[in-house]
């Protein structure tokens, strides 16, 4: 069974597959179960209500929430009421709120659970209605369990346009301002039937939802497939604290996540078997054996069956060592303007590790003479929203987009990206530095957390680092001593004109409430270098501590 529009897929679920569940919400020790009959019924109600409101068809509402069922719900309300979504990223500040909304003349906002509501609340003006799902929220005019009680499902449109606006999905604004990418419904279906057919999708399956609904990825990878396929139930999680217990307690079959994740489950796997006691066992067959499933259960991933890491750069190395424990997490590539269908290594195969796999059904690539990746398939944006000048800059004349990143093809198809091109710097020698390239290097030690290569202008480029709870265990004189060998080891692997001249180590985190880092957790770098900018000329050490 195919869809042509998420609605139709909707009624399908409701009416052939009514005490099917679909969401499951995590409360303590338990999780509230929301069958498709369930989910179908409240958005029904919910867009009752908004219709009520008196907004014209196509007006823009938003959602400001971390990820929960109430999140997907106030989506498929939105739809069903024909209106268009504007999803927030939960840690936004109250500028970047303000923004959006102005931006995309959003008239409505569904707000749900937020760590900082106090100080986001602010970024809202008074003429935009506030409508509070079931949570703790800032306050709203109007309460969801309310609109559910004086309502009565909306009946479903026999009249359903796959080529309307369905949703804005703002940018996470990495290099500047964030833009508003339209993504239509046609769009949307294909993107999430063509990762229906790569991810294999084909019996039940279980995911977790926790990366940001407002990023492309976690919207139409977990979203989206689960909603035209029908196939898998889709879990959220209570809390950053009991994240790790409810991994457990859910033990998907289908889990993506970050390079920060991936890095912050392997420091505390080494925090429990220190690395050389790790290696040790992994050389014994019998003791290998129980020592990966112990550590497979512990993340509650002993049920996957396919793992995923995309958003930023990985270090190889760091897959490497987790295909070591026979955790095979395979890369995939996508951005905003391509709805997240990119590229993808899957089945995974282990030769292209260090790629991040090969293009699917309806896609091309192809790298311009100045080495970037140019990008055309049947899924992509329709425009930038209001902004017809980038929406023209971002194709060229054949239909492909620029997509900014660096990147080479080989024969067998496989993609590696190299870097961005607007990260890319000139030291003061005139030679041209590519930073991530060496900032993955960083991601195979123990001691860094986070970190980001500068040196615009400078003779030789610094890294300013974040280290791992690991290292702040150690006496700082052996710390420094480690430092200094990570320091000499990365330098031996580049060119003269790329060598780090200090590492820099801050004692203050990155983070999205900060602004340092972007709500999918990748680096803000014009906002870290111009923060810490002074510090590049004052170093005088190879190891300098602020």
């Amino acid at each position: 069974m195919t869809f042509a529009h998420p609605v139709s897929a909707l009624r399908y679920w409701q009416q052939h597959a009514p005490e099917q569940v679909f969401l499951r919400q995590p409360q303590g020790d338990i999780f509230i179960e929301y069958t498709w009959h369930q989910v179908a019924d409240e958005s029904r109600r919910i867009a009752s209500a908004l219709t009520a409101m008196g907004f014209e068809p196509g007006e823009r509402i938003a959602i400001l929430a971390k990820n929960s069922a109430h999140w997907f719900i106030a989506d498929l309300a939105i739809m069903l009421a024909g209106y268009v979504s504007v999803p927030i990223y939960a840690s936004a500040s109250s500028e970047t709120i303000h923004y959006v909304l102005k931006h995309s003349e959003t008239r409505a906002i569904f707000v749900g659970a937020l760590d900082h509501w106090a100080d986001q609340e602010k970024g809202i003006e008074s003429d935009v209605v506030r409508i509070a799902m079931a949570a703790e929220t800032m306050p709203a005019a109007l309460q969801w369990s309310q609109l559910l009680k004086n309502n009565q499902p909306i009946a479903y449109s026999e009249q359903l346009d796959p080529n309307a606006k369905m949703s804005i999905v703002y940018t996470s604004g990495s290099t500047g301002e964030p833009k508003g990418v339209v993504m239509s419904f046609a769009g949307f279906t294909k993107a999430s039937y063509h990762l229906i057919d790569q991810l294999d999708i084909h019996g039940r399956e279980r995911t977790v939802s926790y990366l940001p609904l407002a990023h492309i990825t976690e919207r139409v990878y977990i979203q989206g497939t689960a909603l035209f396929s029908g196939l898998i139930s889709v879990s959220f999680v209570e809390s950053l604290a009991r994240f790790n217990t409810n991994l457990q307690s859910i033990k998907p079959t289908l889990f993506l996540s970050v390079p920060r994740l991936w890095l912050k489950f392997q420091q505390g796997i080494w925090q429990n078997i220190p690395p050389k006691k790790l290696d040790l066992l992994l050389k014994v067959p019998l003791l290998s054996r129980m020592v990966k499933n112990k550590i497979k259960v512990a993340l509650g991933l002993e049920e996957a069956r396919l793992l995923g890491c995309g958003s930023a750069a990985v270090s190889t190395e760091l897959l490497r060592w987790y295909a070591r424990l026979d955790i095979q997490i395979c890369q995939a590539w996508g951005m905003s303007e391509t709805l997240a269908y990119g590229t993808l290594n899957i089945p995974f195969n282990l030769k292209h590790i260090d790629s991040v796999g090969r293009t699917g059904k309806g896609a091309e690539i192809k790298v311009s003479e100045q080495g970037e990746l140019l990008f055309k398939s049947d899924a992509m944006l329709t425009k930038y929203y209001l902004q017809p000048e980038l929406t023209r800059q971002l194709y060229t004349k054949d239909g492909f987009i620029h997509t900014g990143d660096k990147a080479e093809i080989d024969d067998e198809g496989y993609v590696r990206i190299t870097g961005r091109l607007k990260d890319m710097f000139k030291t003061a020698k005139g030679k041209y530095v590519m930073p991530v390239p060496t900032e993955a290097k960083f991601e195979d030690s123990s001691l860094v957390e986070q970190v980001c290569i500068a040196g615009d202008g400078l003779a030789q480029p610094v890294a300013l680092l974040i280290l791992s709870e690991l290292s702040k265990e150690m006496d700082k004189v052996a710390l420094e001593h480690k430092l200094a060998e990570l320091l000499e080891h990365i330098n031996e692997r580049l060119e003269s004109h790329e060598r780090l001249a200090h590492l820099l180590i801050l004692s203050d985190a990155w983070t999205p409430e900060n602004g340092l880092l972007t709500p999918t957790l990748k680096i803000r770098r014009h906002k870290l270098e111009a923060k810490y900018k002074s510090l590049f000329m004052q170093a005088d050490e190879k190891i300098a501590w602020y």
